[in-house]
């Protein structure tokens, strides 16, 4: 490996337009939706509205304080600044933990899809060649991680787009030669009303929809590799809203309103795969499988890049090995891409040979560090926000509105979300076995940090006494 000069700006503005909309399109908008709309009804609708509010707050924090300060650890950084060294390493490690972990979620997802199309490779060899492949374009360049996730994106965005609108058409009834004797507005209240299990699955709604959500922030990690870092965060923060808007509310919105909500065809075939099938269109399974393989390779890429970058931040500050922070002459991080794909290898492995005991604890204990993470997140943006309005007010480009009221209504929003899982003890993945392993885990990253911050310390004490010329205070 050759010390290069750092990251590069290798991401071309298209490539963080694309990547900032499809990252909040994630393959459990596709997967997960079909046990949520199961479970409450037609108000599943209201469960999306109030998560993606909260992701639209949390976002618009993180734009703040990123706009102000573009940088590959994005939240870890500021969490550093803001709350402490212990802040900043807990999380930088809780988040990178998470995404090896959904490498290895999505390239088994991915390699079921292809194992049924081509049955002569077995599926843990199509989730060791997409990994493989994945793995080989972050480390060729940025602009080739740019430019596979551009038409990754794409495709999704195009393909929502297109169900939204022929969707639309069908449930008012000008879809030439589509069956619709199923769709129509009235799906919404005709069957046991739009809460037909009461107003709390709103509530288990939420449960099961917000780890879909997870993936908004990515566009502010890479914002440090574009052109112009300071512009596409402000770009990608105000335009959350329409992306949520369109591409969850929307097309989940016509899911409801092509099939009544309880049609035994949308927990058996998956809520998108039944409406389009609803409609006649030939091959509609297929077509989905299709375009959710291309949402778990966006997801694998991204994942394998987000989880790099973070590893590369933590390494530049000190708190993962210095090899991270080494970059090509390329500007890629490469020791930073092999540990994280390894570890994702590693996770495969334990989801073929272990599923029922290791892998279930990997993916329960880091089911709830997107929540930390947001919770970070707000806490950081109450201190930032101060020190940034009086060492650099010019640089708060991007503002939190309603500062601090929404920030403490968020952080509130979060911790109620939390304390309503803890109520949900149903299966080995309830909510209560997620946040209590995920809060286990979360607590040994402290731990370490803060016994990390202290051997720090005394060392620094020790270089003092040894030799005080070396020391300057300030």
């Amino acid at each position: 490996m050759t010390d290069g000069s750092g990251l590069q700006a290798g991401l071309k503005n298209r490539h963080l337009s694309m990547i900032a909309i499809g990252g909040v399109i994630g393959a459990g908008l596709f997967v997960g939706s079909s046990s949520g709309i199961a479970t409450a009804g037609p108000g599943i609708l209201l469960s999306y509205a109030l998560v993606g509010t909260l992701v639209v707050l949390v976002m618009r924090m993180l734009g703040e304080m990123s706009a102000a300060n573009p940088t590959s650890g994005s939240f870890s950084a500021h969490a550093d600044r803001a709350l402490g060294r212990w802040a900043g390493f807990s999380i930088g490690w809780l988040y990178w933990f998470f995404w090896v972990v959904v490498l290895a979620v999505e390239a088994t997802a991915g390699a079921k899809i292809l194992e049924g199309w081509i049955p002569a490779v077995p599926q843990w060899g199509w989730a060791l060649i997409v990994m493989v492949v994945l793995t080989a374009t972050n480390l060729v360049s940025v602009g080739s991680y740019g430019e596979f996730e551009f038409w990754f994106a794409g495709i999704k965005v195009v393909a929502i787009g297109a169900f939204i609108v022929v969707g639309a058409l069908a449930v008012f009834g000008v879809l030439p030669g589509a069956h619709t004797d199923k769709a129509g507005v009235g799906n919404l209240t005709d069957h046991g009303g739009f809460l037909p299990n009461g107003p709390g699955a709103i509530l288990t709604g939420v449960l099961l929809v917000v780890f879909s959500f997870m993936g908004s922030e990515i566009a502010t990690l890479a914002a440090g590799e574009s052109e112009d870092p300071q512009r596409a965060v402000t770009k990608s923060t105000n335009s959350i809203i329409w992306r949520i808007g369109v591409f969850y509310l929307g097309s989940i919105l016509v899911v409801v309103c092509l099939l009544p909500w309880n049609d035994p065809s949308i927990k058996e075939q998956g809520s998108y795969v039944a409406a389009l099938d609803s409609l006649g269109i030939a091959h509609a399974g297929q077509i989905m499988n299709f375009i959710v393989l291309t949402s778990v390779l966006s997801c694998l890429n991204s994942g394998l890049y987000t989880a790099s970058r973070m590893a590369f931040s933590l390494g530049g500050r000190g708190d993962a090995p210095a090899a991270f922070a080494r970059t090509t002459s390329r500007g890629v991080p490469m020791a930073a891409i092999i540990a994280s794909v390894v570890f994702g290898f590693v996770a495969v492995f334990f989801n073929y040979a272990f599923p029922d005991t290791v892998f279930l604890f990997l993916v329960n204990s880091s089911g709830a560090v997107a929540l930390f993470v947001w919770l970070v997140i707000c806490a950081s943006q109450l201190r930032l926000r101060r020190i940034i309005e009086r060492e650099s007010p010019e640089k708060l480009v991007v503002r939190m509105w309603l500062f601090p009221y929404l920030t403490w209504a968020t952080i509130a929003l979060i911790v109620f979300v939390l304390g309503y899982m803890l109520t949900d003890t149903e299966g080995e993945s309830s909510g209560r076995t997620t946040v209590l392993l995920s809060l286990a885990v979360a607590l040994a990253v402290v731990a370490v940090s803060v016994v990390k911050e202290r051997v720090r310390g005394g060392q620094a004490v020790t270089a003092a006494d040894a030799d005080p010329d070396k020391v300057s205070v300030s």
